[in-house]
């Protein structure tokens, strides 16, 4: 019987691990991002993705034991891990203070008056050029969890609206390449005393031969001060 009881606890212990998918997560926390949304005009896509992405969709150890799903840093009271992650009541009240997070923060902030709720795409981005994340490829992570699981739906997009185009990164104008010969500048040298015309030519990679014809010189004797083409 005991036995039984073992292999009947090991079963639905396996279901309920399997059931945990991202899905499930969703469901569980998409009313919640749409609250704060009508509340901040933040998108709840834009919540729910970046919970799903910070939290491993609520299988990390800091939303497990922290209830932290936004990977926010700070103090926290845990006795069962040691994190430099803060640690929240609730998992409500990590979602609420991830938006007062943003709200916090001038460089966040600002995202509130540019961008509406329906654009998630400029708000990942404008997300990570506040600093929100070190990887270079956190925006389109999260953008890519928001198509994959279609999370624009939770945005209450009207059926008007037209998601903006993307604009392009402006490129610099290539130089032009002349096709013509190259400009050859002139070297013009002051000679000093104890110069040579030898000298002069073995250390500019050429002959006295040239240099004098160069210069139109009829003898390869020089005199300090005198200007020589090189």
């Amino acid at each position: 019987m005991k036995r039984i009881v073992i292999l009947s606890f090991i079963f639905f212990t396996a279901l309920s691990t399997k059931a945990q998918s991202t899905e499930d997560y969703i469901a569980q926390h998409f009313q919640k991002a749409q609250e704060l949304m009508r509340i901040h005009q933040l998108p709840a896509s834009i919540i729910l993705a970046v919970a799903i992405h910070e939290s491993a969709a609520g299988k990390s150890k800091i939303a497990k034991y922290l209830n932290n799903h936004f990977g926010v840093k700070g103090k926290n009271s845990s006795s069962e891990i040691r994190s430099s992650y803060r640690d929240y009541p609730t998992v409500d009240s990590s979602y609420s203070h991830f938006v007062s997070f943003l709200q916090s923060r001038s460089y966040f902030n600002i995202l509130f008056g540019k961008y509406d709720q329906y654009d998630f795409t400029n708000w990942a981005r404008g997300i990570q050029r506040g600093g929100y994340a070190h990887s270079r490829t956190w925006a389109s992570q999260v953008i890519g969890l928001i198509k994959k699981y279609e999370l624009f739906k939770y945005d209450e997009r009207p059926a008007s609206y037209i998601e903006p185009v993307p604009v392009a990164p402006i490129e610099q104008p290539k130089a032009i390449v002349s096709k013509s010969k190259p400009i050859k500048t002139t070297k013009m040298y002051t000679v000093k005393k104890g110069d040579n015309l030898n000298q002069l030519a073995e250390r500019n990679g050429t002959t006295a031969a040239a240099l004098m014809k160069k210069n139109k010189l009829t003898s390869s004797a020089l005199q300090p001060g005198q200007k020589i083409k090189l």
